[in-house]
């Protein structure tokens, strides 16, 4: 079920719904809007009496949600979620570009991504310290000692980090040391740890499974949520079909598909979703053509060199060249409007 409060509804309001809500044994989602307050029900296992809250001060209706998932629904929140992720944003008007290598190997190669990255003017840096790998015998990341370089990056060039963690333990370390945990696709419907990184309050990098449908990926997303961590960011990084010219196939269509339906903003994942670096750039500029709100590129100032990915990772010119590209597109497609003084 879902409440809406009256635009005039004070906090005392919201608080004595919340309130009656705990009473009947079930968990409120207070979700403040640009015009009102909604606060969503989870917990119950039927319909809830909307009597409860038909005559409490302040509440204009008591909805009854049908769809499966109702927190990362727009019927919950008609306005789009904005993230705040460090000191920037993700889902807003400025398209988010979030950048870096795929593996933390060492310092010097860190942070010379780091400088190429920040002079982009991004203000995102992703890099896994923790790499889940088809084989037991590939480069598994660094961990705790490659998150302590990511933190480096973020004091040296005010970058926001952006990385993966595995299991409990690698979200406790990446809410340290980091600013944004991505839960990755191998772990997108592993639903205890959905349910831990919900009792964070870190903003949370859902990607897509490699075969999940839409309604699987909304509600990995509603896991972490009925949590009560509504920082979200989903992330389309390619699912697998018959297609043998690239590592996966990059379902565009779940971008307009997602905004239609949540207040979430959605991100694109070229890199991870085509798996070769001439392919990157043409599925970024697609991604940023269907609306996507940010992008996650892999750039690496030696490819070649790389222990994770370097087929697929970007020269620092193609990045350069990509992100002024992107940049241009998006300021086409949403132009900021100046506002007149009167």
């Amino acid at each position: 079920m879902l409440i809406v409060m009256k635009q005039d509804a004070t906090q005392e309001d919201v608080e004595r719904v919340n309130e009656v809500i705990e009473k009947l044994g079930f968990r409120p989602h207070p979700m403040p809007g640009a015009a009102r307050t909604a606060i969503g029900i989870t917990g119950n296992q039927g319909a809830v009496d909307r009597t409860h809250f038909e005559n409490l001060p302040g509440v204009a209706d008591a909805i009854r949600v049908t769809k499966p998932y109702k927190l990362i629904s727009k019927t919950l929140r008609p306005e789009k979620s904005v993230i705040k992720v460090g000191n920037a944003t993700i889902g807003g008007d400025e398209l988010a570009m979030i950048a870096g290598p795929c593996a933390v190997e060492s310092f010097d190669q860190v942070f010379e991504a780091a400088e190429i990255v920040a002079s982009s003017g991004a203000k995102f840096f992703r890099g896994g310290a923790f790499k889940p790998r088809t084989s037991p015998y590939a480069f598994q990341g660094k961990g705790e000692e490659g998150l302590k370089i990511l933190a480096q990056v973020r004091e040296q060039f005010d970058l926001n980090i952006v990385t993966e963690a595995m299991d409990e333990h690698g979200v406790d370390l990446v809410e340290k040391y980091g600013d944004c945990i991505q839960i990755g696709t191998r772990n997108m419907q592993n639903f205890s740890l959905l349910k831990y990184v919900g009792q964070t309050r870190k903003p949370v990098l859902l990607k897509r499974g490699m075969s999940a449908t839409l309604d699987e990926f909304l509600l990995a997303a509603e896991y972490i949520m009925a949590e009560g961590n509504y920082d979200v960011i989903l992330c389309e990084r390619g699912i697998r079909t018959f297609n043998r010219y690239a590592r996966n196939t990059l379902d565009l269509s779940i971008v307009p598909a997602v905004h239609k339906i949540s207040h979430l903003p959605v991100i694109v994942d070229p890199s991870h979703a085509t798996g070769h670096n001439y392919m990157v750039a043409p599925m970024a500029k697609a991604g940023v053509a269907v609306g996507a709100d940010g992008l996650i590129i892999e750039v690496h100032p030696c490819p070649e060199e790389a222990l994770c990915d370097g087929a697929q990772a970007m020269l620092p010119e193609q990045y350069f060249e990509l992100n002024e590209q992107v940049k241009a597109m998006r300021e086409l497609m949403f132009p900021v409007k100046e506002t007149v003084a009167v």
